[in-house]
């Protein structure tokens, strides 16, 4: 499946956005407009003005929609989330090269608020993998206590843990030392 740069980093914000979401022993990763703020500059949002705790509470309200598309059981339930996502969101889809990158495509109007350049572009991004019949790869970390999302872009489409935590390692190691104590006897 062929990902364009602006696809990679839509896909890199979503992931993010959705791994914010106050979970389990996890704390809210966007607990105040300062941090929304520090959010949209480590993704390089463009053109998202002065943001306000309304923006913080859209933004949040997008994570809960976006984080529902990752959990779809199928497709065409995944595409009719994704179909009223970006149409909320106002998608006006635009060329433009601008901050010394190349042409790519805006799914957002100018102006739009945060809220709905997220929606537009990461919606955006999720639907190409199901029009590509891809969605089994938007999924959640196999380790009993994470359920971080990632999107596998392995070859094999076999990668079962997240990134953030060493999931997949601890999980390995675990498994390594109960079979040595089982042997052990």
């Amino acid at each position: 499946m062929l990902i364009t740069h602006d696809t990679r980093c839509a896909l890199d914000l979503v992931v993010d956005l959705v791994n914010t979401s106050a979970e389990g022993d996890e704390r809210e990763g966007l607990p105040d407009v300062a941090a929304l703020d520090r959010f949209a500059r480590e993704h390089a949002l463009s053109d998202v003005g002065v943001l306000s705790e309304l923006d913080l509470a859209a933004v949040r309200r997008i994570r809960g929609r976006l984080a529902t598309i990752f959990s779809a059981p199928d497709a065409r339930i995944a595409a009719g989330l994704i179909n009223e996502l970006v149409a909320a969101a106002g998608t006006t889809p635009q060329l433009t090269d601008h901050d010394g990158y190349d042409w790519h495509v805006h799914y957002f109007a100018p102006g739009a608020s945060i809220a709905d350049h997220i929606a537009a572009d990461c919606g955006m991004a999720l639907a190409f993998f199901v029009v590509a019949g891809e969605q089994e790869r938007l999924r959640h970390c196999e380790a009993p206590d994470c359920r971080r999302a990632f999107v596998d872009l392995s070859r094999n489409r076999s990668r079962r843990y997240c990134d953030s935590r060493t999931c997949g390692n601890r999980l390995h190691v675990a498994a390594y030392r109960a079979r040595r104590k089982e042997a052990a006897g």
